[in-house]
């Protein structure tokens, strides 16, 4: 009997065996209930309400508006790093450091708009970088695969 024969046959007997008890899965981790999280969703959330106001003008931004944005780009940056601290959730906790890093350019985007059709466009990104914010934490967490 040739090798690869051997193992063919071996594999399907390996395959046909019954699996045996499945490992128990630690239960996914739920970050939306914790102060910070939940923080970042309420103020993204707000943020996401009030950018909406910035449609169809070219008015300035407000020097206040810009603060709470880079507040929250320090809250998903804090985020990122509790959850890398803790080793949990890789996906969540890469995301959350994407939007940190991209809050402050769809602000800039949003500041330098000339024309309202510029402003709308930077008025959707923003809004979608925030809602996404909002959903990331707030969606059920998934059981390890």
């Amino acid at each position: 009997m040739s090798c690869s024969a051997a193992a063919m046959i071996s594999a399907l007997w390996l395959a046909a065996a019954p699996a045996g008890p499945a490992p128990a899965a630690s239960p996914p981790v739920v970050v939306a209930t914790e102060p910070l999280f939940a923080d970042i969703a309420r103020r993204a959330s707000a943020l996401k309400g009030e950018v909406e106001g910035f449609k169809g003008v070219t008015a300035p931004i407000p020097d206040a508006f810009k603060t709470r944005v880079g507040e929250l780009a320090e809250l998903d940056m804090q985020g990122h790093r509790s959850l890398a601290e803790r080793k949990l959730d890789g996906d969540l906790k890469c995301i959350l450091r994407g939007i940190a890093e991209d809050l402050p350019l769809k602000l800039k985007a949003l500041d330098e708009a000339k024309t309202v059709k510029d402003r709308d466009t930077a008025v959707a990104d923003m809004g979608y970088l925030l809602n996404d914010n909002v959903e990331v934490i707030t969606a059920p967490p998934q059981a390890p695969v």
